[in-house]
């Protein structure tokens, strides 16, 4: 080559050979995941309502008028009002906070019961995988409401007890997808390479497998959420979830249910609908998440 020849530039690699990480990968499958941007847009919608909506309602959502009780929906209340007189779209949005506190703690109990729960049994296999197994499976035979119900009725009503609950009744299925995970994980040379270290039990599974399961664990979780906010709301519906005075969808679905004979609709519509939202929203979440680690 002489010295008046230039050297041949490469072209540059086009946006999507770019290379990235493994989690960089995932970040960008969701960014460019319509379920799952739309699943967020409508969760971080009823998220600002629990954190921010008691400062922009029209009504104290727990202020009764008796003599505007059972308006239809109109300029004045757009979503009408209930038996008591309570604005129901100032009940809506401010009813969105107990539930978004209960349901996504008690997700994450779960989540933490059940991950220690299948790295265990997982890791051990052996008669401490038969015997745990044979209990989680006997746990998860029993309906989730059965068993909230007597532990409810055990322990009293409070929202502690509630997040507990349902916490503990979801764990069993978690464990079970981490079990399954942890079961290919251990075969591999990390582990035994770990093992040949000396390392201890405790180490090897949440230092070197558990970073390799997060991925069923995270879907796990978001679908776990959609089953909890389910939960929360039908405890709720029955009497033994969250208690009055609360605007909660579930309790004022419970309390006005019995006018719709009456042909008032609108004090249960509504908080029916945002309750089907919200689920839509979680478990378009899921489906998103889902499909950014097998893409």
């Amino acid at each position: 080559m002489s010295a008046t020849d230039t050297p041949a530039t490469l072209p540059a690699p086009a946006p999507d050979t770019v290379q990235r990480s493994p989690w960089g990968e995932v970040l960008h499958s969701l960014s460019r995941s319509g379920t799952f941007l739309t699943g967020l847009g409508i969760v971080v919608f009823w998220i600002v309502c629990a954190l921010f909506g008691q400062h922009f309602v029209p009504y104290d959502p727990l202020a009764s008028d008796i003599i505007d009780a059972l308006t239809p929906p109109a300029a004045d209340h757009w979503f009408g009002t209930d038996q008591l007189g309570r604005d129901v779209f100032s009940r809506v949005i401010v009813g969105s906070r107990d539930i978004l506190t209960v349901a996504p703690l008690a997700t994450i109990l779960a989540t933490i019961a059940g991950t220690a729960l299948g790295l265990l049994i997982g890791y051990f296999r052996g008669i401490v995988d038969d015997i745990i197994s044979r209990v989680l499976e006997a746990f998860m035979a029993i309906p989730v409401v059965i068993i909230a119900l007597l532990a409810i009725v055990a322990l009293g009503t409070s929202k502690i007890t509630v997040i507990v609950v349902i916490g503990l009744s979801f764990a069993p299925i978690i464990a079970r997808t981490v079990r399954s995970a942890v079961l290919a994980e251990r075969e591999l040379d990390y582990v035994a390479a770990a093992k040949l270290r000396h390392e201890g039990a405790l180490h090897t599974m949440f230092v070197e497998i558990l970073p390799n399961v997060i991925p069923p664990i995270l879907v796990e979780t978001t679908v776990r959420l959609g089953y909890a906010i389910f939960a929360v709301a039908t405890l709720s519906f029955m009497g033994f979830g969250i208690q009055p005075p609360s605007p909660d969808w579930g309790l004022s679905i419970s309390s006005n249910y019995g006018m719709i004979g009456g042909g008032f609709w609108w004090t249960v519509l509504f908080d029916a609908l945002a309750i089907a939202s919200l689920v839509i929203g979680v478990n378009l979440v899921a489906d998103g998440v889902h499909g950014a680690f097998n893409d």
